[in-house]
């Protein structure tokens, strides 16, 4: 058996001389203890060496991917297709596969293979002779350097490096502008304030500056190209009457200069902005669909990269740029922000307030998706970022028309707005609830509460009680009036439910007043007499009489109880 053993000065090729020994697995290290007993194992057969660093390079970069070298190639031609008989040990199970391939030699890797490579390894300096233990190092060492400068280079998951360089810059070159524009402004204002309220584009400004000069000039100077004619002739009139100050040639120099330096900074702007969106519709197609090419850029430049931003969750995802807000608020322990970076983008931004916090929810899980597809994906197409949108956006018409729709009585149909009518309340005093006494209604007679006061005043003067005996026929004449007029009766009733609301008071009662109080009640009994006998007789049965008999009786009792 022979082993191909890759090392940073060349190739070398070794013969297996007793093959029995790597059955046993477990015990084939103490094999390669000592150089004598590596060289029992194991016999150099042929050692490659590299010419430069650029060899060693392009071998060590062609054994990563997996592919068959020039060198590599050479070797094995030369050495091991004499021997084609014998198989050929390798580290790379890929690199195996390509070998039998193309130069159809039998190849084997396995565990007992993997442990002969690590004896190998650890005796390298005593079985490759010729070959000093520092100019090994060296090579190491100068191959290492070259590989990492090669995989910097040509890595295609440091491609971003060049958006997150392009957005810092933009940025850089945004607050510059804005800075150079202002002094421009002020400047100039001394000389032509004026031209500052017409022409409010910070562009056109700096070209009309540029332009004109000296305001004297703006008779003979055409701007037709930069502004309207409408502007133009506002400016031409505001020139004749400026109050602006008189300044030398030598300061017109100085503000077209800067006129110039703005200028070339928003070209150079604008030249860079196209840059951007290339590289981001180029890298990740998806995310540029879903959030735009400033957002995404600044996403993947808070991240680092592309890739670090794949491995955030969407919930990072969405306070991405806030870190400083969601910390003092889990600090302070209050709401935590609902968005960082993401509220730039044009869903957020085109939603009601109360709706921004919800979608941006849903526009960062989607956005998620669409840059785990972007950088671990193999197509480079945007067909889940637009069918992810068009998704989003349907949500959003979604809770936009939920508010309006729920105000109608069906789901469906939209809400009609009913004509406003102002309904005004004129609430009146009520002075019933001032006073806690009960209330006498005005429509009872003057007689009948007399008689109520009678009946419940306490009488503090002892008075004889007189007896009155009535005659017979009062008697029946009063059973005959109580038989054909019971709406009587009824007054009666009222008077007796209507006494407790007249207040009691105790009144001191001289015996003079109840002479007289008895004289009114006999004139009252003598009329109801007359109305009686007017009035035709009714035959009263014996059991009616029985009854009201005792009717009488009872009455008789009452009115002595009263007097």
């Amino acid at each position: 058996m022979l082993v191909l053993f890759e090392t940073a000065a060349g190739y070398a090729i070794f013969k297996v001389l007793d093959e029995q020994k790597l059955q046993q697995v477990d015990s084939l290290w103490k094999e390669f203890e000592t150089p004598d007993k590596a060289n029992r194992i194991v016999k150099l057969k042929h050692f490659e060496k590299f010419q430069d660093t650029t060899e060693a390079l392009a071998a060590a970069t062609a054994l990563v991917e997996g592919k068959l070298g020039k060198s590599l190639k050479k070797v094995l031609k030369k050495v091991v297709a004499k021997e084609a008989h014998e198989q050929l040990a390798i580290t790379d199970a890929k690199l195996g596969g390509v070998i039998k391939e193309k130069l159809n030699l039998s190849c084997v890797h396995s565990p007992a293979v993997a442990e002969l490579m690590r004896g190998i390894r650890y005796q390298m300096e005593g079985l490759i002779t010729g070959l000093p233990p520092r100019e090994i190092s060296a090579m190491s060492l100068g191959l290492a350097h070259s590989l990492s400068r090669y995989k910097l280079k040509f890595s295609p998951d440091k491609v971003d490096t060049m958006i997150v360089q392009a957005i810092s810059l933009l940025d850089d070159l945004d607050k510059e502008l804005n800075n150079y524009i202002m002094r421009c402004r002020e400047w100039y204002g001394w000389h032509f304030p004026e031209l500052g309220k017409i022409i409010t584009d910070n562009l056109a400004y700096c070209k009309s500056v540029r332009k004109i000069g000296d305001r004297t000039n703006v008779v003979n100077t055409d701007l037709s190209e930069v502004v309207p004619e409408e502007v133009e002739a506002e400016v031409k009139l505001a020139a004749e009457i400026s109050m602006g100050t008189e300044v030398s040639e030598e300061d017109i120099n100085n503000i077209m200069h800067l006129c110039d330096q703005v200028i070339e900074i928003s070209e150079y702007r604008s030249q860079l902005y196209d840059y951007l969106k290339n590289r981001m519709m180029a890298i990740a197609p998806n995310l540029t669909v879903m959030v735009g090419e400033l957002v995404g850029a600044r996403l993947i430049s808070h991240a680092g990269s592309l890739l670090n931003l794949a491995k955030h969750p969407a919930s990072t995802v969405q306070i991405l740029g806030a870190e400083k807000a969601l910390f003092r608020a889990l600090k302070t322990r209050r709401d935590t922000p609902k968005y960082g970076l993401i509220y730039h983008a044009s869903l957020v931004g085109q939603t009601t307030a109360k709706n921004k916090g919800k979608i941006s929810r849903t526009l960062a899980a989607k956005t998620a998706l669409a840059i785990r597809y972007d950088a671990l994906g193999e197509d480079t197409n945007a067909e889940m970022g637009l069918e992810n949108r068009a998704k989003l956006e349907a949500r959003l018409r979604q809770l936009e028309e939920k508010g309006i729709r729920r105000i109608s009585g069906s789901g469906k149909a939209l809400a009609r707005a009913d004509k406003y009518q102002h309904k005004s309340d004129i609430k009146v005093y009520d002075p019933s609830g001032d006073s806690t006494l009960p209330s006498v209604s005005k429509k009872r007679k003057i007689e009948e509460v007399e008689e109520a006061e009678e009946e419940d005043k306490p009488v503090e003067v002892k008075a004889k009680k007189v007896k009155r005996e009535i005659p017979a026929e009062e008697t029946e004449e009063a059973a005959e009036a109580e038989t054909e007029t019971p709406k009587k009766k009824k007054k009666k009733k009222v008077k007796h439910v209507e006494e407790p609301k007249v207040e009691e008071e105790e009144v001191m009662v001289s015996p003079v007043e109840e002479t007289t109080e008895k004289e009114k009640k006999k004139k009252k009994k003598e009329k109801k007499r007359e109305a009686e006998e007017e009035e035709p007789e009714t035959v009263v049965s014996p059991t009616e009489e029985t009854t009201e008999k005792k009717k009488k009786k009872k009455k008789k009792v009452k009115v002595e109880e009263g007097e």
